[in-house]
């Protein structure tokens, strides 16, 4: 069979280049290892699929921490405002939700992934599930793939869409790099982001603190001279294994990046109580206990963390819950308050990459034309999504980058495979 475009990956990537590459008109073919397309898509955001974000096209680049500014010649062409036009003319009406998040209205991630699968009925585009690619041959006039039962596809321009190394179960097995190395591609070090962190402290493997959510904490990462790299503002939950939830996720890799440097364990820092200054927290309460001497210290701190916190804490402390506040010690209160401003939990590993929600590393973006994706070694030959060594923050951002990517080396690709 002969092709215009190739696009191997049927991911929120894949899908977006086949649509573009098909809507200038050329034979396109989408081809996925999976019996389903976009499986990824359809568990998203808890299987309702934050489709883009809102921000101003700035704000979401700087939500995209991993090389995100390589993106500006891209969004210039699509970028996420577009997304959400393009979703609404195919019917899928929107909302927006907390920081800019946009998701369909129905709340179902299916909705999402039919409207893309009806547009490329629309546009005639052949697709191929359940269909493994072994190799690919590139060369003039057409490259050359070969799929797992020796047959033989004569295409064009091919994009690279399948993913990195991280939800393996949709699919993302890391296949791509090896192509990308044939075509003389560098593949950067490979590791795991937006990924739940082990820690060997005594507090969790004791599971005192298990199950616990804490809401909108902020939550640091520090270095080994113990400065903060980075701070994420967000809900948290410690787990039978460490710590995990928003806030966590997003201050992931900064602890890969420190144990990369051989720096490990890495310390974090849970500031339980970021609207309060350690000292005016330390004043008030004070205050209290000396107002109310007859009190005891767990009702005078009732309500300041959620109570399992509280009962923790104070016990750290070495506080004992039915004391008398006149009972309290200068030191007592002081490690008290110390530990809601400033909670330590050593991090000594983190989950697999296989468990991460998005993969580090990648094709390396020097190599990659930044306005149309093609490889700066290989005629016709396009990267887009997750191979790429792009990676955002979860709040829509990833597949933002993985769509706009998508569409501008769909395009290009079809342009290329006119000429």
């Amino acid at each position: 069979m002969t092709y215009q475009v190739t696009i191997i990956g049927g991911g929120p990537s894949g899908l977006m280049a086949a649509i573009a590459a098909a809507e200038q008109g050329v034979k396109t073919l989408l081809i996925d290892k999976g019996n389903k397309l976009g499986r990824k898509l359809a568990i998203s955001g808890g299987g309702r699929c934050n489709v883009t974000n809102r921000l101003p096209k700035e704000e979401v680049i700087k939500h995209i921490p991993g090389n995100g500014k390589f993106l500006y010649s891209a969004f210039s062409v699509f970028d996420n405002y577009d997304i959400i036009d393009f979703f609404e003319n195919l019917g899928v009406a929107l909302k927006e939700e907390d920081h800019g998040r946009m998701f369909p209205a129905s709340n179902k991630a299916k909705d999402v992934v039919q409207a893309l699968l009806n547009r490329l009925d629309e546009l005639g585009v052949d697709i191929r599930t359940n269909t493994p690619v072994e190799a690919i041959h590139y060369g003039e006039p057409y490259h050359h793939i070969i799929l797992k039962d020796n047959e033989k596809i004569e295409t064009k321009s091919v994009v690279l869409a399948v993913g990195g190394k991280s939800v393996p179960h949709t699919g993302s097995t890391g296949d791509g790099y090896a192509w990308a190395k044939k075509a003389g591609h560098t593949i950067t070090e490979l590791y795991p982001t937006e990924v739940s962190l082990i820690s060997k402290d005594a507090f969790i493997k004791e599971k005192a603190l298990q199950g616990l959510s804490l809401r909108d904490v902020a939550v640091s990462v520090l270095n080994e001279k113990d400065k903060s790299i980075i701070t994420h503002r967000m809900d948290m939950i410690f787990t039978h294994f460490g710590v995990s939830g928003p806030a966590i996720l997003r201050c992931s890799q900064y602890v890969v990046k420190e144990f990369m440097k051989g720096h490990r364990p890495v310390s974090m820092t849970i500031d339980c109580l970021p609207d309060t200054k350690q000292d005016s927290l330390l004043e008030s309460l004070k205050n209290q206990l000396q107002d109310n001497p007859k009190k005891t210290m767990r009702n005078i701190v009732k309500g300041l963390v959620p109570e399992r916190m509280l009962e923790y804490t104070l016990r750290e402390a070495e506080i004992d819950s039915d004391l008398k506040a006149a009972n309290v010690s200068k030191d007592q209160l002081e490690s008290f308050v110390q530990m809601l401003k400033d909670f330590r939990v050593l991090i000594h590993d983190t989950q697999s990459i296989e468990k991460a929600f998005v993969t580090g590393g990648g094709v390396s973006i020097k190599e990659v034309v930044p306005n149309t994706m093609q490889s700066k070694f290989m005629e016709r030959l396009y990267f887009s999504g997750e191979i790429l060594d792009i990676h955002g923050y979860t709040g829509g951002y990833n597949i933002t980058s993985a769509m706009v990517t998508g569409r501008v080396a769909g395009m290009n690709a079809a342009w290329a495979s006119m000429a």
